[in-house]
């Protein structure tokens, strides 16, 4: 089989006897999916990129971009569904890949999930460190700017940031689980937080902020007007990172034809319709400039200050002082549960590619004592505690939505080929109208994807290839499926997605630099242009070092 070998369901049903998860019983209704759904997906995101986003791309329409997020999410979430259904042991959508579309599929989409979670649990940690911030200086403390920020937001190093997710990671490495109890409160404090907000602050909107309502573009693509929203909303899908674990409960739910689209749906409505309302108030009673600079990093701390009435010398004095400390607190320890979760999620995807075959073994030893994988949370630990203290939390949200993005294109472009390449395999749910919705969710991902600034791209382009790098010189020869093949069988089509990602990577880099202006520094440009010369020579080399496997494609 090759680069496309595919895991046998036999296989993970045994993998998943071993480490002794067993049969899941069928205990989940809708009501219970809705509720699931609407926990997991009301994380970080909402608290954190909103205020970044109104000020640099949509404005006040930033309500129009949440609509526009959630529609490529539903197309996702029904395609993530039949995945789910389909493999009979809980995973990610590297499993899921592994088992229908085979290995080289499954390693992109996992070298994919460990940049989201990587630029996810960064862009919580640098939102933690404002809001801690701003409630220190509610109670008189004062932390000095150089050592809250990073050197591109006026500071040296964001040690806050640093400091959680180190703390974050050691709770992990001792194997430290909230309790069922904890995690609910945790969501009942993110659900609490939303409609205090709502509530209280609509008496004090001003119908002023709303005006104009879509910014006139700056002339700039992705700069407020059209362009802006479907730029904003391919940000914004942050806010909705974890909304697929609904599906990923499919072998837990009692019904899951039924209650599986129920379940997706109705809590991404919910979900949606509570992110609206949010942005409606946060941008009705500041205006959307307000939260520009590193304020906007902590929206609802901004917002709450901009609810009261101005005194006399018309400076706005806040009607409810305790607020701001009372919901900047909840969200302190509803981040926590956040970046705890990325963390875990960033060592689980290394874990299982280690067992694989494809990382070093090194990365998938058990600690003795506490039963966690210490190394990968250590490697975890270092890199994105260094992004947290020395990259904008812009950058840092921007490559987590492309990340997802990308992975739910994959996603819904699997179903396309799963159906043709696997239709006997039993399915407990079918995603709908096929092919209309997963070719739904490929154009409307890929349409957000369009509109997020070309500097993304172009870290995204690069982390593919260093993956495809790691792929190429490890993985490949020690999978544990074709263990100690010398030649494997599809190594042109590796080679080729070389030679394409590094052409990318220079089409990446004339493009932001034509967008920023010829003038500008030319730091990206030159990194895309030195990976892409040397990748291909890389991969021409491999080409011309292995004839045999030109025209060897399966």
């Amino acid at each position: 089989m090759g680069l496309f070998i595919r895991k046998s369901i036999e296989a993970l049903q045994a993998e998943a006897k071993e480490t002794g998860s067993g049969t899941l019983k069928r205990v989940l209704g809708p009501v219970s999916l809705v509720a699931l759904g609407v926990g997991v997906i009301i994380g970080a995101g909402l608290f954190s990129i909103t205020g970044t986003v109104a000020a640099s791309y949509t404005g006040p329409a930033i309500t129009l971009s949440f609509i526009i997020a959630a529609i490529g999410c539903c197309f996702a979430g029904l395609c993530y569904a039949e995945f789910a259904s389909m493999i009979p042991v809980s995973g990610s959508a590297y499993t899921y890949s592994y088992a229908t579309m085979g290995e080289l599929i499954a390693w992109i989409i996992g070298w994919d999930l460990v940049l989201e979670y990587t630029v996810a649990a960064t862009t919580v940690s640098i939102s933690w460190s404002r809001y801690m911030t701003v409630f220190l200086q509610g109670v008189g403390i004062e932390l000095p700017h150089a050592f809250t920020a990073c050197p591109w937001d006026g500071g040296i190093v964001n040690i806050p940031a640093m400091i959680i997710v180190v703390l974050m990671s050691l709770i992990l490495m001792r194997g430290t689980a909230g309790s069922s109890f904890f995690n609910g409160l945790i969501v009942f404090l993110k659900i609490a937080v939303i409609l205090i907000f709502v509530v209280l602050g609509w008496q004090f909107i001003q119908n002023d902020n709303y005006t104009p309502y879509i910014p006139a573009n700056t002339g700039t693509l992705g700069e407020f007007g059209i362009s802006g929203i479907f730029r904003g909303a391919a940000i914004v899908f942050f806010a909705f990172l974890g909304f697929d674990a609904v599906s990923t409960a499919a072998q837990e739910t009692k019904n899951p034809k039924r209650d599986m689209p129920i379940g997706i749906l109705v809590s991404l409505l919910v979900c949606t319709i509570l992110y609206i309302l949010f942005a409606h108030v946060m941008t009705g009673v500041a205006h959307y400039t307000d939260f520009s600079g590193q304020v906007g990093i902590a929206p609802v701390a901004v917002a709450i200050e901009k609810m009261g009435h101005p005194d006399a010398a018309g400076v706005i004095q806040p009607a409810y002082p305790w607020l701001n400390k009372a919901i900047i607190l909840a969200i302190l320890f509803g981040y926590c549960s956040v970046i705890m979760v990325t963390l875990l999620g960033q060592s689980r995807v290394f874990l299982s590619m280690s067992r694989d075959g494809l990382l070093p073994p090194f990365f998938s030893k058990i600690n003795q004592r506490f039963r966690t994988p210490v190394h990968s949370n250590c490697l975890f630990m270092v890199l994105v505690s260094l992004l947290a203290g020395f990259i904008p939390a812009q950058v840092a949200g921007e490559m987590t939505s492309i990340g997802t993005l990308l992975a739910f294109t994959l996603v819904c472009a699997a179903i396309l080929i799963v159906r043709k390449t696997m239709p006997d395999v039993p399915r407990a749910f079918k995603t709908p109208f096929v092919p209309f919705v997963p070719i739904m969710g490929i154009l409307t991902c890929l349409c957000m994807m369009s509109f997020l600034p070309a500097d993304t791209w172009i870290r995204l382009v690069l982390w593919m290839l260093i993956g495809l790098d790691v792929y190429a010189s490890y993985g490949i020869h020690h999978s544990k499926l074709e263990y100690g093949q010398k030649h494997r069988k599809g190594d042109i089509v590796l080679n080729l997605t070389g030679l394409i990602l590094s052409i990318l990577s220079v089409i990446t880099g004339l493009w932001h630099q034509q967008t920023v202006g010829w003038d500008a520094d030319k730091t990206l440009l030159t990194i895309s242009f030195v990976f892409a010369f040397t990748h291909c020579a890389f991969y021409m080399w491999r080409i011309w070092k292995h004839p045999h496997n030109r025209t060897k494609v399966s």
